[in-house]
């Protein structure tokens, strides 16, 4: 008897080691590549870094000039700007997504493939398109424009429109991967609620309204999430567009489309001051933990209202 009580006590322990050595692997990979990074970049931003290596304490003082630093708050608001406008793929996605969504469209696969190829894309194939979109000279979006006798201006060169500019990429490579998962939340509501909804007088307008967009609050919660943590996040097609160091401070619209990933990237390897590129980077993540939970909080607020 005291041998079974002790083999069913033993039990427990064993699935426990099983369970712990298959999470191991994947345990250990985020410990060795993202925990133990942010780790070293924390300790580093209290840091001064020489110009052939080696590392001395200075405390707070990168923060300090990180506070007083007119380039970074201007780096933080273009990417605030970039962030807060770049939200509107999703409205854009819900809208293609409920089209695609309509019973009896053929073609769905093809448009699918349409949407979403600009995901597929490397990063750097979109910059270089879009780069010779916006093209001052053979663009061809202003020879287009030209056709209708507007003289367009040279869109990422010009302060007035660099910006937005940007945006409409950030936009246009986003939607695909915003439509595919709103189609699949879309697909996943359950067929009755439109049938009743259809039984009491409602159009499809205000089963939109009253079933889908309700019904896609955790969905359009995830991709708010992913769409400000990417934004924030933006390097790739800025550094490609424009380039870095001298050739992209010769940009009139430099100021314009500078952003905190490229400001920390300039004075990480261009610069190499590590050290200050390190408290950059961690501001950077305060900021998008600040920022997540404040979405979190607005999501509770907005469950609880609908």
């Amino acid at each position: 008897m005291t041998g079974r009580k002790h083999a069913a006590s033993r039990k427990p322990w064993t699935e426990a080691l099983w369970g712990y050595a298959f999470i191991a692997p994947t345990g250990l990979g985020l410990a060795i590549f993202y925990l133990w990074p942010v780790l070293q970049t924390a300790y580093f931003s209290f840091t001064e870094w020489g110009a052939f290596g080696g590392h001395t304490w200075t405390g707070l003082e990168n923060y300090a000039r990180l506070f007083g630093d007119p380039e970074v708050g201007r780096a933080v608001l273009n990417t605030l700007t970039y962030t807060v406008l770049g939200l509107l793929g999703i409205p854009i996605a819900i809208v293609f997504a409920a089209l695609l969504n309509r019973p009896g469209l053929g073609g769905v696969t093809l448009y699918r493939t349409a949407f979403f190829l600009p995901v597929v894309t490397m990063p750097v194939a979109v910059a270089m398109l879009w780069r010779w979109l916006y093209n001052g000279d053979y663009g061809l979006i202003n020879q287009v424009l030209a056709l209708a006798g507007i003289d367009g201006p040279n869109w990422i060169a010009d302060p007035a429109t660099a910006l937005y500019a940007l945006i409409v990429v950030g936009v246009w490579s986003s939607v695909g991967y915003n439509l595919i998962i709103f189609l699949a939340g879309m697909q996943a509501i359950p067929k009755e609620l439109y049938e009743a909804a259809s039984m009491d007088g409602a159009g499809r307008v205000r089963q939109f309204f009253r079933i889908t967009l309700p019904m896609l609050s955790p969905t359009a919660f995830f991709i708010s999430i992913v769409s400000v943590i990417g934004s924030l996040q933006l390097f790739d097609l800025v550094f490609v567009m424009t380039g870095s160091g001298q050739a992209a401070r010769a940009n009139p619209a430099y100021s314009r489309l500078q952003t905190v990933v490229q400001l920390f990237y300039e004075r990480a390897f261009v610069t190499n001051d590590r050290g200050y590129a390190a408290a950059i980077v961690m501001a950077l993540l305060v900021l998008i933990a600040v920022l997540t939970i404040l979405q979190f909080r607005l999501q509770r607020r907005w469950v609880h209202y609908v």
